[in-house]
């Protein structure tokens, strides 16, 4: 089974995340991460999906997305023409015998310390999900009290842009 990542612009409306995740449903993919977000126009939003499937079925799933009337523009985004990340919060109990250690992965990673206290430490690392899946990997031989992750964003690289592909 492959991973995808697929960016649709979307009309900002009630109702369009249930008919996009419906679409993935039906055609039985699994989504490993999703993103939504207004975009610099608030009239529109950007799904951000990251899902498990086969290559004529993908291909399938965005000639339907496309027959959604809210689907302004589909786009397939791959590691060597885009830009991928995610934002991961972690928290830690902290205890004096492992916060050296938990501060090392913490440099070794580029993770930010944002929270400090006597009962906890919470890092936050930007980066491609590989990174972050091996951060906190790494991070399981300590007392993992929370973890956040945003899931996947993307952008294409260079000028090209969703807008100029939109069908809206």
């Amino acid at each position: 089974m492959n991973r995808y990542t697929v960016a649709i612009l979307v009309r900002n409306q009630f109702g369009v995340l249930n008919r996009v995740t419906s679409m993935f449903r039906r055609r039985q993919f699994n989504i490993v991460s999703l993103t939504v977000s207004e975009t610099e126009d608030e009239g529109f939003s950007r799904i951000t999906a990251v899902f498990e499937g086969v290559d004529n079925t993908k291909r399938q799933l965005i000639t339907q997305l496309y027959k959604l009337p809210d689907v302004a523009a589909v786009s397939e985004l791959d590691r060597e023409g885009s830009i991928h990340c995610e934002l991961l919060l972690i928290k830690l109990v902290n205890v004096p015998e492992r916060r050296g250690a938990i501060l090392e992965a913490s440099d070794a990673f580029g993770a930010k310390v944002m929270e400090f206290s006597r009962e906890a430490i919470i890092l936050q690392l930007v980066g491609e999900s590989i990174i972050v899946d091996s951060f906190v990997d790494l991070l399981r031989d300590y007392d993992i009290l929370e973890i956040a992750r945003t899931g996947v964003v993307s952008l294409e690289r260079g000028s090209t842009t969703m807008r100029s592909i939109t069908r809206l």
